[in-house]
C-alpha cells in the first residue's frame, strides 16, 4: 500500500524498524496532540496535530500553535479525529502508528476502531513494533512467508474460512468477541480469508 498519510498515535512511539520507516517515509503526518510531543522531540515537524490540546506540551502548544487544529468534541478520540480529518482531504491511504501501549484500553479502542475506518472508506493499517493491524471484510488475500504466525481477531463474521493456513479454519473456531484470538501458521506464501455474511 502506498501510503499517502501517516496517523502518528499518543500512544508508545514506535521503536521497530518497520514503523518507523513508515513514519520517515510518510509524505504527510498528522500526530495526535500529545504524539506530537515525542515527534518533535526526535527531530521532526508534523504536517498537523490534532486534537483538544490537552495532553501536549505547553511549549509546543505555543511553538507550534500554528499547526494545531482542535477539536474540542470527546465523542470520538484523537485517532479517529485525525482519520476523519484525512479522509475529508481526500485521503484515504492511511497508516497509523504509534496507537499501542500506555494504557491498555486506549490500544484495545484504537485497534477495534479500524473496522470503523475502514467501513469509512479508508484504506487503513495499524503498523506496531510486533505486528501489522489489518481490517478486513468478504474476501481478502495476505502474502505471507511460510511459518508465519497470523491471528484473527472477529467482531462481527460469520461463516468465516481459511486457506493457506497449517490449521484449517472453520466457521466454529473464531468466537465473535474482540478478546478471542486465533494463532496460525502460514503454510504458503499467500493465505485467503473470506466470510459469506456481514453483520454490522
Amino acid at each position: 500500500m502506498k501510503v499517502e498519510a501517516v496517523v502518528l498515535a499518543n500512544g508508545e512511539y514506535p521503536t521497530a524498524p518497520l514503523p518507523l520507516q513508515i513514519l520517515a517515509d510518510a509524505p504527510y503526518v498528522v500526530c495526535c496532540d500529545g504524539g506530537a510531543d515525542e515527534y518533535i522531540r526526535n527531530g521532526h515537524t508534523p504536517n498537523l496535530i490534532i486534537g483538544d490540546g490537552d495532553s501536549i506540551s505547553e511549549e509546543n502548544r505555543k511553538k507550534y500553535g500554528h499547526l494545531l487544529h482542535r477539536i474540542a468534541e470527546q465523542e470520538t478520540n484523537d485517532q479517529t479525529k485525525a482519520v476523519n480529518y484525512l479522509l475529508s482531504q481526500g485521503k484515504r491511504r492511511i497508516a497509523i502508528v504509534g496507537a499501542t501501549g500506555k494504557r491498555e484500553d486506549h490500544t484495545l479502542g484504537n485497534i477495534s476502531l479500524l473496522m470503523d475506518y475502514m467501513r469509512a472508506g479508508a484504506d487503513v493499517r495499524t503498523y506496531t513494533d510486533h505486528g501489522i493491524f489489518i481490517p478486513c471484510r468478504n474476501t481478502c488475500t495476505f502474502t505471507c512467508q511460510p511459518g508465519q504466525q497470523v491471528s484473527i481477531i472477529n467482531f462481527n463474521a460469520r461463516k468465516l474460512h481459511g486457506k493457506g493456513l497449517v490449521y484449517p479454519l472453520s466457521e466454529n473456531s473464531i468466537c465473535c468477541i474482540p478478546s478471542q484470538r486465533l494463532h496460525q501458521l502460514v503454510a504458503r506464501h499467500s493465505q485467503r480469508m473470506h466470510r459469506n455474511r456481514v453483520y454490522d
